[in-house]
């Protein structure tokens, strides 16, 4: 029997924009001259270098170590010479740590061994020191989210990727449905639980396909944006709100992407650290758009060239074009969450500058968490943080950008909402 897709109130409908490259295999990035891999690519506290100048490492080897009870382990996604250990531009107008390997030819791996028929706590340990963390985006280590502070019932897949142009899920789910499925097991074991869900949005019929004779509950869901988002998704798949404040946990349930379902059947069965993902590499400024498979810290300007290289591009964006993060260069490196590069044409975006609101309400009526994105801009222009939290409720804001996308007068609300999000952490 053929579910009735799932949706949530609110959101958006938006173009896809994915036909360039949503039925390609990914192909492999020749091996870049260098590859420069942050020690900041996840949430919580940066890894520390555990190698120098000058040593020799082999891929998959660990390079910097987890510094805390939220960080994790990287490793080298090639074997070569660290080069340098320190600071560079990040691709985003400042500066980060990054180690610096120029690869040798003969590539050698250090694998950990694999393991047969793993404990629970086996593959937590596993997934911990392969320095596995959330592929969707928010980088949160995965080790740390497979120990909730409550009991759970259900391990939802997430396999959504509502993000406009970004095909690097749907492809994987194509191609590799047994390896997720393994990893989806290898996680349901650690957690305790029995029941596994996969929900993807409607609009990848063949990644559904793929499940639909699988013994996860697969769930279909409508083509909407931001159908991805935690929350949301959670409430789709299974009728649960998660209250403000908590965790997804609270409700007895933990989502993970299907690309880190991916890598957990790595670092399980082959010992394979998270060195490396799928990535896409599109909109009107790249003449071949690709899905291609990448090391950890390869700079963008190899991506280009293994897609022919940039046309009439105009700007740059790390991630979606929801979400994503804006680009003053080629110097950008892949890290374990990066879904995609956009190169995108003065077609493809709008310089208009923003005029005043017009208190159309638009932003509103489309908030997936029922916020007031025009108080919360208002509030953050006055330097008024506490108020923004107050009556814009900016704590619960998923950062989803619909309100921006929506807004006739071209008003930075997300923007606005971030901005007063990181006032509040850095006064708290």
């Amino acid at each position: 029997m053929k579910l009735r897709p799932r949706t949530f109130l609110r959101g958006i409908h938006i173009a896809g924009h994915k036909t360039s490259t949503e039925h390609f295999p990914a192909e492999r990035l020749p091996v870049p001259a260098e590859v420069a891999i942050p020690l900041s690519q996840h949430a919580g506290a940066p890894a520390e270098p555990v190698v120098q100048e000058g040593q020799a490492v082999r891929r998959g080897e660990l390079i910097a170590k987890s510094a805390g009870a939220v960080s994790a382990n990287i490793h080298a996604s090639v074997a070569g010479t660290v080069r340098s250990v320190g600071a560079r531009p990040d691709g985003r107008g400042g500066t980060a740590q990054y180690i610096v390997i120029v690869p040798d030819e003969t590539q050698q791996d250090a694998f950990l061994p694999p393991l047969s028929d793993p404990a629970p706590e086996e593959i937590l340990a596993r997934i911990e020191a392969c320095g596995l963390v959330g592929m969707g985006g928010a980088g949160f280590p995965t080790h740390v989210k497979l120990r909730p502070p409550v009991p759970v019932d259900t391990l939802i897949l997430n396999g959504a990727e509502c993000e406009p142009y970004l095909t690097c899920d749907d492809i994987l789910m194509q191609k590799r449905r047994d390896e997720i499925m393994r990893g989806a097991k290898y996680m349901a074991k650690a957690l305790g639980v029995t029941r596994i869900i996969i929900a993807v949005e409607k609009n990848k019929p063949d990644a559904i396909a793929a499940f639909e004779h699988s013994d996860f509950d697969v769930v279909p869901l409508k083509k909407q944006y931001p159908m991805g988002a935690e929350k949301q998704l959670i409430w789709c798949c299974t009728g649960r709100k998660v209250p403000l404040g908590k965790l997804p946990a609270h409700t007895g349930v933990v989502v993970q992407n299907v690309a880190t379902a991916f890598a957990v059947c790595e670092a399980v069965e082959l010992g394979k650290p998270l060195i490396e993902r799928i990535v896409t590499v599109t909109g009107g400024g790249i003449a071949q758009p690709k899905n291609l498979i990448c090391p950890v810290g390869a700079p963008l300007s190899a991506l280009a060239q293994a897609c022919g290289g940039e046309r009439d591009a105009v700007k740059l964006v790390a991630g979606g074009p929801m979400t994503g993060s804006a680009l003053t260069g080629t110097e950008a490196v892949v890290t374990k969450t990066t879904g995609g590069f956009l190169f995108m044409t003065a077609k493809e975006t709008n310089t208009d500058a923003p005029t005043p609101c017009i208190n159309c309400g638009k932003c509103a009526q489309v908030c997936p968490m029922k916020l007031m994105p025009m108080q919360t801009e208002f509030y953050t222009d006055a330097k008024e943080y506490e108020n923004a939290a107050k009556f814009g409720g900016v704590l619960a804001c998923i950062e989803c950008g619909a309100c921006t996308y929506i807004c006739p007068a071209r008003r930075p609300l997300a923007q606005a909402i971030k901005t007063a999000k990181a006032e509040l952490r850095r006064k708290s």
